[in-house]
């Protein structure tokens, strides 16, 4: 329980302050989400078990004075534009829960509809051997590995740092003794091996976007994981072929794209020998994941 303080802020006032703060911040209509959320982060060492039920049943009551100002400096870096998995430390991605950190991107959503489709597709190999290029925090070879029990995963990046934040999210989903990775350039760690089943959610964006995203991919996102190039195509036009070679006949490749990206991905993917070419649609039908097989 909580330790009483002598001052009259409650739960509840500190929300209600929270949520007015907030309102003013990049994300008015998430206010009142991202309040509870950084306040049940605030206590977490205090109360473990704590949740919106709990929050609701004791909103009478009042906070240490450790975690009242740990919510409130929650609230001003959220306010800023800092995206709230940095602040708490987690995000949530294909029912698993990751550690996250501003040398990693946080996972979308509609990376999901490329781990299911990967999924089917090894489904119908024996023990496939899937390699995820450009791993970040791991989120596409823990997904995989949890689900894929007797396939054999390889991840690579370019980032020292996103592999120690992807390492430790395999011990964290108990995944550790199934994914190796290394560090390196797209396929370069692993030349010379081949694989069933290549995927990979390479940075898209191109750099004239960069104004046009949300100050909270622009400013503490990694650009590293984000930009690429003039068209934000120059990744996949030496990913492309490398996979090509790195694939054994019968081979798939799978592919997050950007919005508007597939036309020039379908080249890009036929140029290097790929046949079988299709897409995925996300929610908002938009083409979000290219698959093509190596004759």
């Amino acid at each position: 329980m909580p330790t009483v303080l002598t001052d009259r802020e409650t739960i509840r006032t500190l929300l209600v302050e929270a949520e007015s703060s907030l309102a003013a911040g990049p994300h008015p209509t998430r206010a009142r989400r991202d309040a509870e959320t950084l306040l049940l982060h605030a206590i977490r060492a205090d109360m473990p078990d704590a949740n919106l039920a709990w929050l609701i049943a004791h909103d009478h009551e009042r906070l240490p004075a450790n975690s009242k100002a740990d919510f409130r400096a929650g609230v001003e870096r959220r306010r800023a534009g800092e995206p709230i998995q940095y602040i708490t430390g987690e995000a949530e991605f294909f029912g698993l829960s990751f550690t996250v950190n501003r040398e990693v991107l946080i996972p979308r959503p509609e990376t999901e509809h490329l781990v299911e489709k990967a999924i089917d597709l090894a489904c119908e190999l024996e023990r496939p051997r899937i390699l995820d290029v450009g791993t970040g925090l791991g989120a596409i070879a823990v997904a995989l590995a949890s689900q894929l029990p007797i396939a054999q995963i390889h991840a690579t990046d370019i980032s020292a740092h996103a592999l120690e934040v992807a390492r430790a999210n395999s011990l964290r989903n108990g995944v550790a003794e199934r994914v190796r990775f290394h560090e390196g350039d797209l396929l370069a760690p692993v030349a010379g091996e081949r694989f069933d089943l290549i995927v990979s959610n390479p940075p898209y964006v191109a750099e004239g976007d960069r104004d046009s995203l949300s100050v909270e991919v622009r400013e503490f996102e990694p650009a590293q994981a984000l930009f690429a190039g003039r068209d934000g195509l120059a990744v996949y036009r030496r990913l492309i072929p490398a996979a090509f070679d790195a694939l054994v006949s019968g081979g798939f490749l799978v592919l997050e794209i950007g919005f508007g990206q597939d036309a020039a991905i379908k080249g890009l993917l036929a140029a290097s020998g790929f046949v079988g070419i299709e897409f995925v649609k996300d929610l908002q039908s938009i083409s979000r994941v290219a698959i093509a097989r190596r004759p």
